[in-house]
């Protein structure tokens, strides 16, 4: 008999992969279910198992959606090298830092982000990519600083990631959506490589999640090529709105209380 912790833990692994798969901040469902619904485990341990589910379910949507729109060499292979990197060294800065007092500096970035998303009618909706020459740099610049992100604190990861892609290189918000889950796998290889040297992975709740979490990621491709720009771009502002309101709120509880 299936127990109720392990249901909710299913339906919120499907639910972040569903959302992950198009526009990222899968982890603002995933990551509080098991919070809430395992206090008793290490937190460490939940991170690690977290990431584990995650990873799978990215691997599937880089994968359906790079037989749709093949990968250009020379933009993802930059991007995801300097992303590995990036993911490792932030994750060590951390360490060193803490990265409740950047909270605010990531608050209004998030903010940013929310304002570029509902700029003009055609951004992110007309392919300009085959007509741009891409200097080296941008992917590299891409890979760097959110692959260092990542590493370093996380939340939004995906929807910086698909605005970069977007803003810098001229993609539509479908084609930015899946090189950003090229460069998202690779940061969470990164920190999944650390947790398997520093934890346990909680593999009796991983392995039905991952379950769940590689169906929703299938239906979400399916939906963001069959819905288009439009659908993603929508999507996009909501997830990025609930992921200021998430950061927002943490501010102020860490200032107030």
């Amino acid at each position: 008999m299936v127990s109720d912790d392990l249901l909710v833990l299913c339906l919120s692994a499907f639910a972040a992969g569903f959302i992950d798969s198009i526009v990222g901040g899968g982890g603002m469902i995933q990551l509080p279910a098991l919070l809430l619904t395992l206090p008793s485990h290490p937190v460490v341990s939940l991170l690690a198992t977290n990431k584990l589910v995650s990873v799978t379910g990215t691997a599937v949507s880089a994968y359906r959606y790079g037989r749709h729109m093949p990968y250009i060499r020379r933009i993802i292979l930059p991007a995801i090298l300097c992303a590995f990197i990036s993911s490792f060294l932030g994750a060590w800065v951390v360490s060193l830092v803490k990265s409740e007092l950047l909270r605010p500096l990531f608050l209004v970035l998030l903010f940013l982000v929310f304002l570029t998303t509902i700029r003009g009618q055609h951004f992110g909706t007309v392919d300009h990519l085959s007509q741009t020459e891409v200097p080296l740099w941008k992917p590299m610049a891409i890979g760097s600083i959110l692959g260092f992100y990542d590493g370093f604190f996380g939340p939004g990861t995906g929807s910086f990631l698909i605005l970069a892609f977007v803003g810098l290189l001229s993609m539509t918000f479908v084609q930015g959506s899946a090189y950003a889950k090229v460069v998202n796998l690779t940061t969470n290889l990164a920190a999944l490589l650390l947790f398997a040297f520093r934890t346990e992975f909680q593999f009796q709740y991983a392995i039905p999640m991952i379950l769940f979490n590689v169906g929703g990621a299938l239906l979400g491709v399916r939906l963001a090529l069959l819905k288009g720009n439009d659908f993603v771009r929508g999507l996009l502002r909501a997830v990025v709105f609930a992921t200021i309101l998430k950061l927002g709120f943490d501010v102020v509880r860490d200032y107030l209380f």
